[in-house]
């Protein structure tokens, strides 16, 4: 009897440490199953497909996103603005996003998601609107494609009108070096407040160089909106020149 006791004890006292054990391992297996990143960036200016939000003054950025093993992810990333009357007079720019990504074919990947932009101390608070993404991910060789799509439905905060932008995007590492080199162009189609002259096309060409997560960039770009279009929207044509943006980013 008293050897079933003292067994019955040692029982006992092992099953805390081993639900312990159960509990931390479950635990950390949540843990492996999401990643958090982020960082921050200064920019010599905010173009918003091609546009200067910030007025070519100095921006400041910042990002948090939350991936799930599955695909699933959210995030918030946030940027000074000059705070224009298209813009209700606010400073801020800040985006709320979800989506899901995954991998469709060899090299081939899915995104997509919404993204919910808002101007914080906007006039009214009406300059706030959401905008259905998606995109397709490809490898050609060395490089990295992307071809995207987003559209914003008619709303306040764009004019009462829709939004469609279409866009293609490349990144070519420089193989054995810290360089890379990146390309865009999109379409932009529907006359909203943060679009003068309603249908236009934007595009850069990029060098960037990346050592221990930092990224510094330069790049060249220009828009085919004409400076009398930007001048009955309302806007200065000084916003939709061409323009060298140059950026520093930190990455965690």
């Amino acid at each position: 009897m008293r050897i079933i006791c003292l067994a019955a004890l040692a029982a006992s006292l092992a099953t805390p440490a081993f639900a312990q054990d159960v509990q931390e391992e479950t635990d950390q297996t949540v843990v492996d199953a999401v990643m958090v990143s982020g960082g921050t960036a200064l920019v010599s200016s905010y173009r918003f497909r091609g546009i200067d939000l910030s007025d070519e003054k100095v921006a400041v950025q910042g990002w948090v996103s939350v991936t799930h093993r599955s695909g699933l992810y959210a995030g918030t990333w946030a940027s000074s603005i000059d705070g224009f009357g298209e813009l209700g007079g606010s400073n801020l720019e800040l985006d709320i996003y979800a989506g899901y990504k995954v991998e469709v074919a060899d090299e081939v990947t899915f995104d997509g998601g919404v993204i919910y932009y808002a101007y914080p101390g906007s006039t009214g608070g009406e300059y706030e609107f959401f905008e259905p993404y998606a995109k397709l991910g490809l490898a050609a060789g060395p490089a990295a494609v992307t071809l995207g799509v987003a559209y914003a439905p008619a709303q306040d905060a764009i004019g009462g009108n829709n939004n469609l932008y279409v866009s293609a995007d490349a990144a070519l590492p420089v193989e054995g070096t810290p360089f890379a080199l990146d390309a865009h162009v999109g379409r932009s189609e529907g006359e909203t407040t943060l679009t003068p002259g309603g249908g236009y096309t934007d595009w850069s060409l990029g060098a960037s160089a990346s050592w221990k997560g930092l990224t510094a960039r330069v790049a060249y770009i220009d828009t085919d909106i004409s400076d009398f279009s930007a001048l009955a929207a309302g806007a200065t044509p000084e916003i939709v020149d061409a323009a060298v943006v140059v950026s520093l980013t930190a990455a965690f």
